[in-house]
């Protein structure tokens, strides 16, 4: 292969870059922009979203919560992303949620409202930040996690929603809501004991919001893979996702919808689930596709969805 770059100009206007690497950059007309989030596509098919607050060790504000909810409704229905990466920009990759940005609630709670119309307003808002976290799990694209340092209360239970976990050897972990006087109420209790599958070391970190490090993280099964620093670890994370992009975005979707459902419910149901998933893929052209690159020994080309 030739080892110099070739520059083609797309109907679009964009520009794809070919060579030892592959670079496909779309249009910013194509990619909406955020205040609190950056979306790039440094790969084909994939594409990072990086917490973008480093000045505020990119903590929750309330245009986080709103923004990850656009964020991921799009790239759920964007045919160019077949997966996601999730990083962080700065020396941290969360201090969890921004404590100085909560006065819409906190003046709720304390109005001299009547105290069961302010517990259904209360109840609206953190069924609204819940989904904030839910429509990472609801996006039916595989999406990787590549933490970096601090990942502080929210940050647990964002990437908690996420399909892998990978991390920087300095990363350290707190599930800290209890030290701020609250239980986690956005994912956290109910995702990460069922990630690492010890509920007596759950209850540990929830109940005394005691950190633990990359090592441990690993050992009890919430990270899969330590790498000994950011760059490392990000290219990594898009290593992989370039990988999965190239399998069947029918089978990837399908395996993932399959594992998020079978998670809560029983073996039976998860088999019946996906039997009635396959007797419309098994007809998708993506599995001959897949089975004649399998015996020519080539790579399968697959069509966006």
């Amino acid at each position: 292969m030739c080892s110099m770059f070739v520059l083609r100009t797309l109907s679009k206007g964009c520009v794809l870059r070919s060579g030892y690497n592959i670079i496909r950059t779309m249009c910013s007309a194509e990619t909406p922009k955020f205040e609190t989030l950056q979306l790039t596509r440094p790969r084909e098919f994939v594409v990072q979203v990086e917490l973008s607050r480093p000045e505020k060790r990119n903590a929750m504000n309330t245009a986080f919560w709103r923004e990850m909810v656009e964020c991921f409704n799009y790239l759920s229905d964007d045919t160019d992303c077949r997966v996601v990466v999730v990083s962080a920009a700065g020396k941290m990759f969360t201090a969890g949620i921004d404590l100085t940005d909560l006065d819409g609630l906190v003046g709720t709670l304390q109005s001299k409202m009547d105290v069961g119309r302010k517990a259904f307003v209360a109840k609206k808002t953190i069924k609204a930040y819940q989904e904030t976290f839910s429509v990472i799990e609801k996006c039916p694209k595989p999406v990787i996690a590549a933490i970096h340092n601090a990942c502080i209360g929210g940050g647990i239970d964002m990437t908690s929603a996420c399909d892998i976990r990978y991390c920087s050897q300095d990363a350290w972990f707190q599930i800290k809501e209890i030290d701020v006087g609250l239980a986690a109420d956005v994912g956290t209790l109910q995702r990460f004991p069922k990630i690492v599958g010890n509920d007596s070391l759950t209850r540990e970190l929830a109940y005394t919001a005691r950190k633990f490090y990359a090592d441990e993280a690993k050992q009890m099964g919430f990270i899969s893979r330590i790498f000994p620093d950011k760059e490392t670890m990000v290219q990594s994370a898009l290593d992989v996702a370039s990988l999965i992009a190239s399998k069947s975005p029918v089978a990837v979707q399908g395996t993932k919808v399959s594992l998020v459902f079978s998670r809560d419910h029983s073996v039976p149901e998860g088999l019946e689930h996906i039997a009635m998933w396959n007797q419309a893929m098994l007809q998708s052209e993506d599995l001959m596709k897949a089975a004649m690159a399998q015996v020519q020994k080539k790579k399968a080309t697959f069509s966006k969805l």
